[in-house]
């Protein structure tokens, strides 16, 4: 876009993201257009609007009518034709007059209107602030990600959104030219491996566990005879884009260059991080001189003096993590570089390729190293106008942690020399493995173009994440991904949102991934017996060994304060682990790995939960004191910050629940199985009793209404004054910061930063959790649900990306239209970095999961009942159709869907007997090979309907 048109109510108040739009707007030399409802103001104020806009139009706005004329008298005076204009707008009556228009590209603001609402007037883009506006993201192809020009204030979030990876390494899609410098961030980072340093903050030691910037393989430097290098400011870019090929994991850049003489180059960079080899990686840059022939030098090289510094908050601590670097010119054109992490002592080599072809002559590769630890071959090549130079540079990146090498220098010289050549090499066996997973994985709609480019970007970057790599590997979910440093790298609860997609589609890494909690139940009984207590106490955030990595503090930009971080309290962490496994054994049936060690997670962290109760004799229920629930923002009362809480309804609920599931197992393991797991970990009958008496005895708070309170005194905190904060700050997803820095607590208010009790409908669904409070004792009427639904979606701030993603899989059963909305919110939460600059540090793994779950689980109503697979489906009027494949019991199943039938078929395998599918109260039996139809009833859109037995169902083979 060439202008910028904007509308704006009668008084204009600019927020800080607003302000810094308009900054980078003129920095680009980009005019802004300002339309403003009103007559003028005083001199003084207009003067101060001429500054800050080449145009302003004062209309008298209301109607689709006035806004129109505005618009064009606008654009009149910004000398560009309409299609070179983008509009941004809040109204959708502003929206539909600037679609009527022809503008290039027409932006919604969501401020006092709903994104449907933006949408149906004709917004190209919605967004819910002017911040989160990129005016260089193309959204025209399902499955290409593509931004045009450069943009400094957005090439983190574009970093971390365009990043490769294979479940073994993830590399950020910053510019091979460029180092670290506050607006590019090269980072590559391999999956499990970490590294502890010590820092001082506030006059005190503090010891840090961190995902470790590996050294940096992309460095590719290009200069014009003696001129200053591409990365010194030599050759000066005229026109940039990048598209991101989902379907095939490549990225490719194309840019125009000139340097000093003005002569031009046209580069073109083609990336990829091999999903068929789990240690390569390859660049391939092709330089074609525009008019001109002469002297040209590259430089190719490998950047081991990378530090930890992709997030502002962790600037006061240490970041230096590798050691001990080498590097040396193994052959002519092969380069090697080993670091050792300080701490951990892992030592990362990168072993590189470096070929150059397409010229008359060219001088022999020079190691150089111009900086310790940066090491570079340096070419000379002679080039020719329109003659493309191509460079290649293959990779391999290998760990002393890895199986199978001798070395880790070793293994990666092995790699590199059985390595297909460059991108062009690698990239057939690398497009046929994503090929393979997209089979499996792919969830097709018939719905809006960018719901669909959205979802297919969220299972690309799970599947860079979690891969079929990561069954070899001991590593847990990283929660930002392989993508940044958010979070430290750290594993969190968010696997309970990732490992149910993984585990209808690749149950092996399911598999692993579980493994890597069970290879550290060790650490977790020490941290239950430090505590005095009996089983397994899991961290809040995991790292390489299992103990427990979350910081005391957290640092407060808002207030420039240190604050406790007392979410260390989030002990709901390992029934996390528990349901994960349980849903996994019921997924695969495989009981030899729950004797083996499911059984033993879920026990262990049943014994924990036991342990942590205390029994009321008098109305014979149990109580847990000192948690903190999903929402954080509760830490305990006020007045009494850090002491944690008690009755949290989410720990309670699904302590009855995994208590019920520990019995059975023991059931389901009956025998020799079970005598051996009962002697192994001394079940006694007392145990089994306590358990027992707990899954039908454990307290649930209510509020007076029959609402589902939060926690024990949770309808006494006083209530917040939402319009005003929404008001004074527009984003108010981090409340806890904001009220620190006025000196207030979110410990006095009923609000939550994310979804808490909704958790339990989110995991259990309405109709088991009302099964599970009755075998607790307390009836619950289906209208007392949805009276909690909407209390705590009126209470909400939505401070983590997994907030949405529960708020729309709950309301897919009581209002799909508004469930839709939220799950496109959900959706976009990555691709707008919705919460404020965040995703530079690494995408929101359970979230981009959570949205592939939502589709299947909420929309198409897919549930798995003991060794049933139900289906429940509630599509919203917007879904049209949806098309995805589940396995379930060694049995691949295709599953469409439309608003008038469901139809499941079974793809042919002999070894995998039938499996029992359940739609409605209809249940039948499914053979591979065979299809089953059912007919749907209609329904009205705004409510949910279920299905009847008697729906008519034709099964053929």
């Amino acid at each position: 876009m060439d202008t910028i048109l904007a509308n704006a109510p009668g008084q204009l108040r600019f927020s800080a993201s607003a302000a810094d739009l308009l900054t980078r707007l003129r920095t680009g030399g980009v005019p802004v257009a300002l339309m403003i409802a009103g007559s003028p103001g005083s001199p003084s104020e207009e003067a101060a609007l001429a500054q800050d806009f080449e145009v302003v139009v004062r209309s008298s706005r209301g109607s689709e009518g006035p806004a129109a004329t505005a618009l064009r008298a606008a654009a009149s005076k910004l000398d560009a034709s309409a299609a070179r204009i983008a509009v941004v707008d809040t109204a959708p009556f502003g929206v539909a007059a600037a679609r009527e228009g022809g503008f290039g590209l027409v932006v919604g603001i969501t401020r006092a209107s709903t994104r449907a609402d933006l949408e149906a007037a004709g917004a190209d883009l919605v967004l819910d602030d002017v911040g989160e506006l990129d005016l260089g993201v193309l959204r025209t192809d399902p499955w290409v990600l593509a931004y045009e020009g450069f943009d400094a204030a957005h090439e983190g979030h574009r970093e971390a959104l365009t990043t490769l990876g294979n479940g073994y390494q993830g590399t950020r899609g910053a510019a091979p030219e460029r180092a670290a410098d506050g607006v590019h961030y090269p980072g590559t980072y391999l999956a499990g491996v970490y590294n502890r340093l010590t820092s001082t903050v506030q006059g005190r030691e503090v010891e840090d566990e961190h995902l470790v910037n590996a050294p940096n393989w992309l460095p590719v430097d290009l200069r014009t005879d003696a001129g200053a290098w591409w990365s010194e400011g030599g050759l000066t870019p005229v026109r940039e884009r990048r598209e991101l090929d989902l379907r095939r994991g490549l990225l490719t850049r194309q840019v125009e260059l000139t340097d000093s003489a003005g002569r031009g180059l046209q580069i073109t960079q083609r990336r990829l991080v091999s999903m068929q080899h789990q240690h390569l990686a390859a660049l391939e840059t092709t330089v074609v001189p525009l008019g001109w022939n002469g002297r040209m030098e590259v430089r190719s090289g490998i950047d081991a003096t990378v530090r930890n510094r992709n997030v502002a908050e962790y600037a006061g601590l240490a970041d230096r993590h590798l050691g001990e670097v080498t590097g040396r010119q193994v052959e002519p054109d092969v380069l090697l570089v080993e670091a050792v992490t300080t701490t951990s002592r892992i030592t990362i080599a990168t072993a590189a390729r470096t070929t150059v072809t397409g010229v008359g002559r060219s001088k022999e590769h020079r190691l150089e190293s111009v900086v310790e630890g940066r090491y570079a071959h340096r070419l000379e090549v002679d080039v020719r106008s329109g003659v493309p130079l191509r460079i290649d540079k293959t990779v391999a990146v290998v760990s002393s942690r890895d199986p199978a090498v001798a070395t880790a220098g070793s293994g990666a010289l092995a790699e590199l020399a059985r390595a297909p050549a460059g991108v062009s090499g690698l990239l057939p066996g690398h497009a046929a493995a994503w090929e393979r997973l997209w089979q499996q994985f792919h969830v097709t709609l018939d719905a809006d173009r960018e719901t669909h480019l959205v979802l297919n970007l969220h299972q690309f970057h799970l599947l860079q994440s979690v891969s079929p790599h990561t069954a070899e590997l001991d590593a847990g979910v990283p929660a930002r991904g392989l993508h940044g440093e958010g979070y430290r790298g750290h594993v969190f609860w968010d696997e309970l949102f990732v490992l149910p997609v993984i585990t209808m589609h690749l149950p092996d890494v399911t598999r692993a991934l579980l493994d890597y909690r069970w290879h550290r139940l060790g650490a977790a009984r020490q941290a239950a017996a430090d505590a005095g207590l009996a089983g397994a106490l899991f961290p809040w955030q995991s790292g390489s060994d299992g103990r427990e990595e979350t910081p005391a503090q957290l640092f407060n930009l808002r207030s420039g304060r240190w604050m406790p971080d007392n979410s260390r309290r989030q002990r709901h962490v390992g029934l996390a682990v528990a349901y994960n496994a349980w849903l996994y054994y019921q997924a695969t049936g495989d009981t030899a790995w729950l004797a083996e060690r499911g059984a033993e997670l879920i026990i262990e962290v049943t014994r924990l939960f036991a342990a942590m109760a205390t029994h009321d004799s008098v109305d014979d229920r149990f109580h847990l004191s000192g948690v903190m629930g999903p929402d954080e923002y509760h830490d305990g009362y006020p007045g009494t910050p850090g002491s944690g809480l008690r009755d949290n309804a989410y720990t309670n609920v699904l302590t009855a629940w995994i208590c019920a599931r520990a019995g059975d197992a023991l059931e389901i393991l009956g025998g020799h199985d079970c005598d051996d797991l009962r002697e192994r970990l001394g079940v006694g009958p007392a145990e089994e009793h306590r358990w027992e008496h707990m899954s039908r005895r454990m307290a649930v708070p209510f509020h007076i209404d029959g609402v589902i309170s939060q926690f024990d005194g949770y309808e006494q905190l006083a209530e917040l004054d939402w319009n005003r904060y929404r008001d004074t700050y527009g984003n108010i997803g981090r409340l806890d910061l904001i009220l620190e820095a006025e000196g207030d607590s979110t410990n006095r208010y009923q609000l939550a930063k994310q979804a808490d009790v909704l958790m339990l409908v989110y995991l259990l669904g309405g109709d088991q959790l009302r099964d599970l409070l009755g075998r607790l004792g307390y009836a619950m009427e289906p209208t007392a649900l949805v009276r909690t639904v909407d209390f705590y979606l009126a209470r909400t701030a939505h401070g983590s990306t997994l907030s949405r993603v529960v708020h729309a899989s709950v309301l897919a059963g009581i209002d799909p239209k508004r469930a839709w909305g939220t799950f496109r919110d959900a959706l976009v939460a990555d691709l707008d970095d919705t919460q404020g600059g965040t995703t530079k540090e690494g995408v929101h793994l359970g979230a981009m999961a959570g949205t592939v779950d939502i589709v299947m689980r909420s929309f198409a109503g897919l549930h798995i009942r003991g060794d049933v697979l139900a289906f429940d489906p509630c599509p919203p009027p917007e879904l049209r159709r949806v098309r995805f494949q589940a396995r379930f019991r060694g049995q691949r199943i295709d599953v469409d869907l439309d608003h008038g039938q469901l139809r499941v078929s079974a793809h042919p395998c002999a070894s995998a007997p039938p499996v029992r599918i359940r739609v409605g109260g209809a249940e039948l039996s499914l053979r591979g090979g065979e299809t089953i139809d059912v007919d749907l009833p209609a329904r009205a859109d705004s409510t949910r309907a279920a299905i009847p037995g008697g729906a008519a169902t034709t099964i053929t083979g």
